[in-house]
């Protein structure tokens, strides 16, 4: 990739990736049972931009050194470039979940549909959510692409730096939170969805 500087469009692929993951734990936590569609929609976007961008940075950071220790000659702006725009594909199922979220409301955002649920969106959610998940691997397949290009790595080698790097940046995001609610008890959960 080549060295230019981050812009404004590095910040809203992560806002954007960060919004969908949002909607993407608000229906594994079921949350169209206990909360509407408008309260889901703006806590994503508000909260999930403000993960994305935050998760962009610390990623960089972890991917960057761990390119460096397996050997790469990366920057941290190419770092940041290609776990950007290798989520295009979850800011198009960002698209998705919003259709989606107009069309079937609550039902968009439920684990389990319920019985009475019409058939027409129980299938327009587990298409949706299929969408999901083949946009998802998408993305991985570009961020590890990526990663093989700017590091000068073997496809394996990448694959394995990518893996590595979720690890630790779960574990980093971990302790963050961890810290976060032995600093300002109960904070954590007015953002986190609750069954």
């Amino acid at each position: 990739m080549a060295e230019r500087p981050v812009g404004i469009v590095d910040y809203l692929l992560a806002a954007a990736q960060g919004a969908g993951n949002f909607l993407a734990l608000y229906r594994t936590q079921s949350a169209g049972v206990h909360r509407g569609v408008e309260e889901i929609l703006g806590n994503s976007f508000a909260y999930g931009a403000i993960a994305g961008v935050l998760s962009l940075g610390l990623m960089a950071i972890i991917y960057r050194r761990l390119g460096a220790r397996a050997g790469g000659k990366s920057t941290t702006p190419q770092v940041i470039h290609v776990l950007a725009y290798g989520s295009v594909p979850l800011a198009a199922s960002l698209v998705i979940w919003v259709l989606t979220a107009l069309l079937a409301g609550e039902a968009a955002f439920v684990e389990a549909p319920k019985a009475d649920t019409e058939g027409f969106l129980v299938l327009l959610v587990h298409l949706q959510f299929i969408s999901y998940v083949l946009l998802l691997i998408w993305s991985i397949v570009l961020q590890v692409m990526g990663f093989s290009e700017i590091q000068g790595l073997a496809m394996r080698k990448a694959f394995a730096l990518w893996v590595l790097g979720q690890i630790i940046g779960f574990l980093a995001s971990l302790l963050l939170a961890l810290g976060v609610e032995f600093l300002f008890p109960g904070l954590l959960l007015r953002f986190i969805p609750q069954q």
